[in-house]
């Protein structure tokens, strides 16, 4: 997705976010996710790290890190028997590893909270929120109160629900 395209998706997010609804901008988009990295590798992570979309958002997941593979993961029993921290009735993926400037798609539908993370990096904390739909959206599905599948410092870098919902996008340029 080209530098301008992102300003207009999100220029108009922001526009219908003052109007009452944030979400109806980004209904059908597709929006990226870039895994980024320092040059030598001491800091790693998902930009945006939060993330507000509509349901039938597709996500494109693009590793932008030169140096790193990368993968984006959810939480979910049927991978590597962790946690669910996806909605109950939406599909958990798994890109595989992705090398520098390989993609992977997915189209989220289920209204509710995808965590996710990088299988070789979780650790680092590159860890992600995608808040789809809104609290009143039908057979909508919270963050997961699971806190034993996970360490506390990623719990802490993961953006709060009411914090994606008020910005639609969060960054790492935009994290304490």
């Amino acid at each position: 997705m080209t530098r301008i395209n992102r300003r207009i998706i999100l220029l108009g997010g922001g526009v219908t976010a003052a109007l009452g609804n944030p979400f109806l901008a980004l209904a059908h988009a597709r929006v990226e996710i870039e895994m980024r990295g320092t040059s030598r590798g001491e800091r790693i992570w998902f930009d945006p790290i939060g993330l507000a979309v509509a349901p039938g958002t597709t996500l494109r997941f693009t590793n932008r890190d030169p140096g790193n593979s990368h993968t984006a993961t959810t939480y979910h029993p049927q991978i590597f028997g962790r946690a669910r921290r996806i909605p109950a009735s939406a599909e958990p993926w798994n890109s595989d590893y992705l090398l520098p400037a390989e993609s992977f798609e997915i189209t989220l539908t289920v209204p509710g909270i995808y965590d996710y993370y990088c299988i070789p990096h979780e650790m680092a904390a590159m860890i992600g929120r995608i808040v789809v739909g809104t609290p009143d959206s039908a057979g909508w599905e919270g963050p997961s109160g699971d806190r034993d599948d996970i360490s506390n410092e990623v719990l802490a870098a993961l953006p709060t629900v009411d914090a994606i919902l008020a910005n639609g996008r969060i960054g790492m340029e935009d994290r304490p």
